[in-house]
């Protein structure tokens, strides 16, 4: 059965045909319109070019924000102005089979989970580490959503008391401190310190900014003042895991997006915040921790995967 999966992202439209066992069969990229109509326009005829080519039963989508418990309703996104927006309706009214829609950090986790590095596992919490921190969680096999659809938003727990301010609104949040975009400020403060900054001030120096790939080029040239930047980073995103072992209890954490692939550079501190915050650690089972296999195209093969062909 081959369904397909389209990922709406804030400059990208990305979507593809999907077979059963997750592999994609054809697939394109758009760029994500500004107005909401447009993009919804886009969806629309990319989902039309797929099944004008191919036996399609279902389409899934995939979008940030928070999508209510029938996955029928984008309640709020925070790059795209959906405000409560029936995006299921919208979109099945132009589209001839079913249509369902998820959140993109549970769709590119179930993706992980069902065809990538957490295939061998029962229970993982996949965190991806972008512009924020995406979340998704599964138990048992089962995709957690919570009593309203928007659970498992893991970058948008707390983690620092009247911290840094959040775009959802809240200060402290673990994403201000785990992210791609933590990386660079972390990056930017440890050059205006001189000393081991000295090669991250002459990137921006050149660069005019300091760009996450800049530092991972740094980090795998061992530069002392990037592997500060990615331990202090990489230091929260441990700590935070600690923390969700002691309420999740996950046989594996699996971490994705653009600072994963940094490897081994990123989850060794990882680790090693992670155990030093477990709760009774040295007498308890640990979880494991892996690297994101299916990169960019994991939301779109999780949202295919996800999409019902039944009404």
């Amino acid at each position: 059965m081959l369904k397909v999966g389209i990922d709406i992202g804030g400059t990208k439209i990305a979507g593809g045909v999907v077979d059963g066992e997750g592999r994609i069969v054809e697939k394109l990229r758009v760029d994500t319109p500004i107005d909401t109509a447009v993009l919804a326009d886009a969806v629309i005829d990319m989902a039309h070019h797929f099944s004008a080519h191919h036996d399609v039963a279902a389409v899934g989508v995939a979008a940030a924000g928070f999508i209510d418990r029938d996955r029928a309703t984008v309640i709020h996104a925070p790059n795209i102005a959906w405000r409560n927006e029936p995006l299921k309706a919208v979109l099945e009214a132009r589209i001839d089979v079913p249509v369902t829609i998820e959140n993109d950090a549970n769709a590119a986790g179930w993706a992980e989970f069902r065809f990538g590095a957490g295939r061998d596992v029962e229970h993982m919490v996949m965190l991806t580490m972008g512009t924020g921190v995406g979340g998704a969680v599964v138990i048992d096999g089962e995709l957690f959503r919570g009593g309203h659809g928007i659970g498992a938003e893991l970058g948008h727990m707390r983690f620092m008391r009247d911290g840094l301010p959040c775009g959802c609104g809240q200060n402290g949040c673990l994403e201000q401190y785990a992210s791609g975009r933590a990386l660079q400020r972390e990056a930017n403060a440890i050059a205006d310190a001189g000393g081991i900054g000295a090669a991250l001030a002459a990137v921006r120096a050149e660069k005019g900014t300091i760009t996450g790939p800049a530092v991972s080029r740094l980090v795998l040239a061992g530069d002392e003042g990037a592997l500060e930047a990615l331990r202090r980073v990489a230091t929260a995103l441990g700590e935070a895991c600690g923390g969700f072992q002691a309420v999740l209890d996950p046989e594996l954490f699996v971490i994705g997006g653009g600072v994963a692939q940094l490897g081994d550079e990123l989850l060794q501190p990882v680790r090693l915040a992670y155990e030093t915050s477990l709760p009774g650690y040295g007498d308890r089972p640990i979880a494991g921790f892996a690297i994101a296999e299916l990169g960019n195209d994991a939301g779109l093969i999780g949202a295919a995967d996800l999409a019902s062909a039944e009404e």
